[in-house]
């Protein structure tokens, strides 16, 4: 089982498009086609470079690439519509490298078998270890390092936290890719204002 694409047509379309991606300086972090039996199916691409973040434009270029290649080697005979996004500030983690980048964060991880007598782990990414993922966890009220290795993972992402949020702003403002300003606090019209 591959954590970044899980089906057997999602491994084929990771096969046409992963070299598209990486000619254009990105990296596939997932692809999914979702939608089951309904009329339009969506083909999901989540990219981003390899120190991380993707802008909307690139998105838009890696789109109109793949497109283009999809449009040739047509893995899909159903229609679908193509969604190029970043992986989010609550990512799922698909690569081993992702689990050492995000060491210190709180995640869910999710096994294929039963591990310890159990297969969803939530707790502090602890780094990579060999082929395993290391998480910090709480079991019956000690903390303990579980070992998993990469393997057995079903599925596995960071969790929305606070702390995650700010370090993210904070990685984008120093990469300079966020403007400040656009929090400023919106004045109110003083007509508007009740008496």
């Amino acid at each position: 089982m591959d954590l970044i694409a899980k089906t057997a047509i999602d491994r084929r379309l990771a096969e046409i498009v992963t070299p598209v991606i990486e000619d254009m300086g990105f990296e596939l972090v997932r692809i999914r086609l979702l939608g089951g039996n309904s009329n339009t199916k969506t083909l999901q691409i989540m990219a981003e470079r390899a120190e991380g973040g993707i802008e909307v434009d690139e998105c838009a270029d890696i789109s109109n690439a793949v497109s283009a290649v999809l449009d040739v080697e047509d893995p899909v005979t159903d229609p679908y519509n193509l969604e190029v996004s970043s992986p989010g500030i609550d990512r799922p983690l698909t690569r081993l490298k992702d689990f050492d980048t995000y060491e210190g964060y709180d995640a869910r991880i999710e096994t294929q078998e039963l591990v310890g007598g159990r297969k969803r782990f939530k707790g502090v990414l602890a780094g990579v270890e060999g082929g395993e993922v290391l998480i910090n966890i709480e079991d019956q009220g000690e903390d303990v390092t579980v070992g998993l290795h990469f393997d057995w993972l079903a599925d596995a992402k960071l969790v929305l936290t606070d702390e995650l949020i700010k370090q993210m702003l904070k990685a984008r403002k120093d990469a300079g890719t966020l403007n400040e300003d656009q929090f400023d606090e919106i004045e109110t019209d003083p007509g508007s204002e009740e008496n």
